[in-house]
């Protein structure tokens, strides 16, 4: 399933012009650097990744809906970082 999500995330970004420089898909957590157009802003980003991913992973694998907490793929809350001038992409890459 983390192969499957991994495609999805980039069948996602490919659809809607985003470029995934880097992507993590851990058992409990995703990790993506990612950069896209500015007519997004990132929350929007978040959800059109969350809810894409959750709609066809759940069609694909409908038993999972069953085993997770409140029938939930994703948390609501996310952590997103900026590239500027302290905080650049090698920095961000490391974390």
């Amino acid at each position: 399933m983390r192969e499957r999500a991994a495609e999805l995330f980039n069948e996602i970004a490919e659809e809607y012009d985003f470029v995934v420089e880097e992507l993590e898909v851990a058992s409990d957590h995703v990790h993506i650097f990612l950069s896209f157009p500015p007519r997004h802003s990132i929350s929007e980003v978040v959800k059109i990744l969350k809810s894409i991913s959750a709609r066809e992973i759940f069609r694909e694998y409908p038993s999972i809906k069953k085993k997770l907490w409140k029938g939930e793929l994703w948390e609501d809350g996310y952590f997103a970082r900026t590239v500027v001038d302290k905080v650049t992409s090698d920095i961000i890459k490391k974390y």
